[in-house]
Order: C-alpha cells, then sequence, then structure tokens
C-alpha cells in the first residue's frame, strides 16, 4: 500500500465487502477480492495502531506515565461489557474461591 490514505483504503474495503455479500462471484474473484480486502483489512489495522501510539505519546505526563484511561471502540465497549458479571451477584457461590 504506497501512500494509501486511510479513508481510501476504507472505501475500497467497503466496496469489496458489498461486492462479496451480493454474491454471484466466481470461486477466483471471490478469492481475489478476499485477498485484496485482508491486505486493506492489515493497513488499516497498521494505520489505528500508529495512531493509537501517537495518542498515548501525547496523554503521557512529565514521569512517562499515561495519563487516563486507554480508549476503545464502541464494539470492543460493547463485547466487553457483554457477559460481565458481577460477582456478588449470586452466580457461582460454590467457589471456594
Amino acid at each position: 500500500m504506497t501512500e494509501k490514505s486511510f479513508e481510501k483504503a476504507l472505501a475500497d474495503l467497503e466496496q469489496i465487502v458489498d461486492k462479496m455479500e451480493k454474491g454471484g462471484l466466481s470461486l477466483n474473484e471471490s478469492l481475489s477480492l478476499f485477498e485484496k480486502g485482508v491486505k486493506l483489512a492489515r493497513f488499516l489495522r497498521g494505520e489505528l495502531d500508529k495512531a493509537e501510539k501517537k495518542i498515548e505519546v501525547l496523554l503521557k505526563d512529565e514521569k512517562g506515565e499515561i495519563q487516563g484511561e486507554p480508549f476503545a471502540l464502541p464494539e470492543e465497549e460493547a463485547e466487553s461489557s457483554e457477559g460481565d458479571e458481577d460477582p456478588d451477584s449470586g452466580g457461582n457461590q460454590d467457589l471456594p474461591f
């Protein structure tokens, strides 16, 4: 991915997903699109990782410690709160720990 912007890569990935969801593609076309999609997804993940590191640097205090809480994407917040069980809610009372 030479000099591709995050926004362009994301739009390209969305187009690939749309084409694949519509179906009607040959196996070779599907595999080719899937391969392009994986490359785009890796590029996007890398760009997000770079942005997160830049934010962490900006949030460091004079001691080099990060202040505040790391941000999470809305999907991650929803997933982490699902299935969270209050330990005092009465579930698994028979466990010794």
